[in-house]
């Protein structure tokens, strides 16, 4: 019996299995930590030193290995700082219990990522009685870290226990990573917000040409693959885009001048203006290290005519931020004077900033980092043996004396997110403390008892998930459905100072829970440019902007954001700067000059005001009246023997016709209308085709005559006035029936002809039908050509009796008119083609009135001795 309780209280004896025993230390050493005892711990897991860490050679214990010097970011200490003051501002941040904590830096390094995650988890700090390996340290939650990278890392590991994590970077996860996360929290908004937000400030100011600048590895190839469409769809391009690499800082010096000179085409041929920064502090360090190599190591290098330009506006991401490191003191701040950051929305802690004021190396025994840091940023070192009196730092160094490129007393939005990030955890332990004392009915509440009760790291997430408070700031911190901050980002604006520093000014924000078309917020009045740009706001063009009155003319082989200017087309206007295409004026407009207004066209028609319209009307009055005349003295001198002779009759017809031609021409005067319309053309048609008829009807009535005289004639019937007005009325109602044909078909109507001049609304008749507009000239014109036969053939008949040759020379005259008038009533428009057919009609009626009565009337009025019987007789 004795024998089972023994092997019952010491199994190993029988089994003689060895306990285990710890071995401490056994990996390569870890630089630096900060630990604080409690309760509970919250481990943290930054990003701010970084080792040149040796080749693994296997030739001596790990825990041997020496690390060189390390190369601390001496701003993002800061982050370390931040985490502290979360836990120690309140002290009764968690009810019942102490809290405490473990730092450790990630060193940017995937082996020691991975080697001081497991540390945090199980390295114990206190002396435990029996202690047993496998010991578990009360490690409820991990804030860390700032990278993708590092926190990709950190959760292959936690994951394994079920850990909480929350990092408090601004970054993207791309889906590879997402596929293989436990719950994972970012106190940070998505910098998929930051995206949109980028595009619809490069919209607001118009930047069409930009540059972008990222680091080479899988999350900048992200953003380039997600960017770039956004930036296309708006019409805006890239024209460059550099790699850096991440662990620039690792490289050799000379390594390192090499790689910063290759990039220096930046400054010196690339012409966009706005420049793009996504990555982490390494593209700024990057950008840093150009530019003092360039100054004082490679002068000679470039040809004269290269410039280097540093006139940039410089847009960075969340993730980055402008910081310098200890041998970069050099950097000339006012190079990135005016650039414009997205920043994660913080408020300022006015505890935090005195807390940063005491900070000192003397009150921080347990703090691993400060010493690296203080050495780094004061170029001293804190008092410590071995170090010669010449290297020892005076004690007078404080951290607000130090310039913002290397430290800022002011919190950060990643330090505010780190500050939330404690206080998210807090919560979270506390809520789930309280339901779980609440389900166990039979719990005492002594400390020790509750104390038994703690809730398991695991059981955190739902707590975390539903997180809601506002912090001592009065912001609210939740996250949204993804595991990201429910929040926005601030738009900050970077105004430097000549002694190297500078401070970040509000300028606007991306808020995603404002109202729709109130998300994205610019003062575009508070923000400072770069000294070098002239005009304000910068431009960012490929090329100068098109302006007014001109398109763009894409060049074949370039993105499209490059183009020529070209100019509208006639008829075409572009009224904004940079249109693609010009638009055109309505039918009652034009463009003018500079092709950038549409003027409403001018009515085109032959006024009775203009001078061309009073010409014609006074030439038609003219005329008129000279007729009128004319008929008035052979209605006077009707008895007389050469108005006798030349049958008088006809000869009133004729002159009364002539009279209503000369009138008819003032139809086609003044703006039209459909009553003018009608008349115009066919009234012209019909009175002509009887001043015609008429000088026919005379020619054919002298022609039967002077048949007739002659014995036994067949002609004598057809003398007489019947057959003159049978011809009259003949050759008269052929033209009338064209004409009412003409009207009763396709009249004539008013038009307005909008494409003929460019300036101008011709306002006429068109003919409705043209080809019976053309019978009309036509049939006219074959009137004219017979009575001009007629009378050819006469002209040789006795003087006495023959009239032939002024009506062969009236009608020589009247079709040589109408012959000139059609080509140039074709090839003129607008209101001098009217006048066109006005002066025709003028013309040809004053040269019928000329040849055929002129004549007459000289012998009526100044030789009246000629006008008798007998001298008429004596005429051969």
């Amino acid at each position: 019996m004795l024998g089972i309780i023994a092997l019952l209280l010491f199994p190993e004896l029988a089994m003689k299995v060895q306990l285990l025993k710890c071995t401490r230390d056994e990996a390569i050493q870890i630089p630096q930590e900060w630990h604080q005892d409690g309760d509970l711990l919250i481990g943290a897991l930054m990003s701010h030193l970084h080792y040149m860490f040796p080749k693994v050679i296997f030739d001596k214990h790990p825990s041997e290995e020496l690390l060189d010097f390390p190369f601390v970011i001496t701003k993002f200490y800061q982050h370390v700082l931040a985490f502290v003051f979360a836990v120690k501002e309140d002290p009764h941040i968690l009810p019942n219990f102490t809290l405490g904590f473990h730092i450790y830096d990630s060193y940017s390094n995937a082996l020691m990522t991975y080697r001081t995650i497991l540390d945090l988890l199980f390295k114990l700090h206190q002396i435990v009685p029996n202690y047993i390996c496998g010991t578990e340290k009360k490690v409820m939650g991990i804030i860390g870290g700032m990278s993708p990278e590092t926190s990709i890392r950190m959760a292959e590991i936690l994951q394994l226990f079920k850990i909480p994590q929350i990092s408090y970077g601004s970054f993207k996860l791309i889906a590879t990573d997402e596929s293989c996360f436990p719950p994972f929290y970012r106190m940070a908004p998505d910098e998929a917000l930051q995206y949109k937000g980028l595009v619809k400030l490069l919209l607001y100011f118009g930047w069409n040409w930009v540059g972008l600048v990222i680091v080479d590895d899988k999350h900048g190839e992200y953003f380039i693959q997600t960017l770039e469409p956004m930036l296309s769809q708006n019409k805006i391009c890239s024209e460059f885009i550099e790699r850096v690499e991440r662990n620039l800082h690792s490289s050799e010096g000379f390594d390192l001048l090499e790689r910063c000179v290759r990039h220096i085409t930046l400054f010196t041929e690339k012409t966009a203006n706005a420049v793009i920064i996504h990555g982490e502090n390494t593209v700024f360090m990057w950008l840093a290290s150009i530019l003092q190599s360039t100054q004082f190591f490679f002068p000679a290098v470039f040809d004269s005519s290269q410039k280097i330009s540093t006139r940039k506006v410089w847009i960075t991401m969340a993730q980055n931020d402008f910081t310098l490191h200890s041998l970069q003191r050099a950097v000339d701040m006012q190079i990135f004077h005016g650039a414009i950051s997205f920043s994660i929305s913080k408020k300022d802690l006015s505890s935090f900033q005195l807390y940063i004021q005491a900070v000192t190396p003397s009150g921080a025994n347990q703090d691993g980092f400060i010493r690296n840091f203080w050495t780094q940023t004061f170029g001293c070192s804190p008092s410590n043996k071995g170090v010669s009196q010449d290297e020892e730092c005076t004690g007078e160094e404080r951290l607000e004396n130090l310039l913002a490129p290397f430290f800022e007393t002011s919190i950060l939005g990643h330090s505010y997110s780190i500050y939330n990030a404690v206080y998210a955890v807090a919560q979270a332990l506390h809520s789930a403390q309280t339901e779980h004392t609440k389900t166990d009915q039979n719990i005492q509440r002594g400390r020790d008892q509750v104390r038994s009760k703690i809730v398991e790291a695991w059981q955190l997430h739902s707590f975390l998930r539903r997180t809601s408070f506002n912090n001592n700031a009065g912001d609210e911190i939740k996250f949204n459905e993804d595991g990201a901050l429910e929040a926005g980002f601030e738009i900050v604006n970077l105004v430097t100072f000549p002694n190297n520093s500078y401070i970040n000014i509000p300028v606007g924000e991306i808020d995603p829970r404002a109202l729709p078309g109130e998300t994205f917020l610019i003062h575009q009045d508070k923000i400072q440019w770069h000294h070098g740009f002239t005009k304000l706001p910068p431009l960012s063009l490929c090329n100068d902007p098109c302006p007014l009155g001109k398109r763009k003319n894409k060049i074949e082989g370039q993105k499209f954001c490059c183009y020529t200017c070209a100019p509208c087309p006639e008829k075409m206007i572009s009224t904004q700067m940079d249109m693609e295409n010009c638009d055109s004026c309505s039918e009652d407009e034009f463009p003018n000059q500079a092709h950038n207004k549409c003027i409403p066209k001018t009515l085109n028609y032959l006024s009775f005001k203009e001078p061309l319209g009073i010409t014609l009307v006074s030439l038609a009055l003219f005329l008129s009246f000279c007729t009128g005349l004319v008929l008035a003295i052979f209605i006077k001198q009707c008895n007389t023997p050469i108005v006798k002779a030349n049958n008088r009759n006809l000869t009133y017809i004729l002159l009364i016709t002539l009279f209503l031609c000369f009138l008819c021409s003032l139809l086609f005067i003044g703006q039209t209308n459909r009553a003018t319309c009608f008349l115009q053309q066919t009234t012209f048609g019909i009175i002509f085709s009887i001043a015609i008829s008429s000088l026919l009807a005379k020619t054919i009535t002298v022609v039967v005559a002077f048949l007739a005289s002659k014995p036994g004639s067949l002609f004598h019937k057809w003398v007489g006035q019947r057959l003159a007005y049978s011809i009259i009325c003949f050759c008269s109602f052929i033209q009338v029936g064209i004409c009412a044909t003409w009207l009763c078909t396709s009249p004539p109507f008013p038009d307005f002809d909008m494409e003929t001049l460019l300036e101008e609304i011709i306002v006429e008749c068109h003919e409705g039908s043209i080809i019976m507009f053309y019978c009309v000239l036509g049939y006219m014109g074959l009137l004219a050509l017979l009575s001009f036969t007629v009378a050819f053939l006469a002209r040789k008949l006795p003087d006495s009796f023959n009239e032939a040759k002024f009506i062969t020379f009236s009608m020589l005259v009247f079709c040589s008119v109408w012959l000139t008038f059609v080509p140039t009533y074709l090839s003129t428009k607008g209101k001098y083609m009217v006048a066109v057919e006005i002066f025709s009609i003028l013309s040809s009626g004053g040269g019928l009135l000329g040849c055929i009565f002129t004549p007459k009337i000289y012998i009526i009025i100044w030789k009246p001795n000629l006008n008798t019987r007998e001298h008429l007789v004596q005429k051969k």
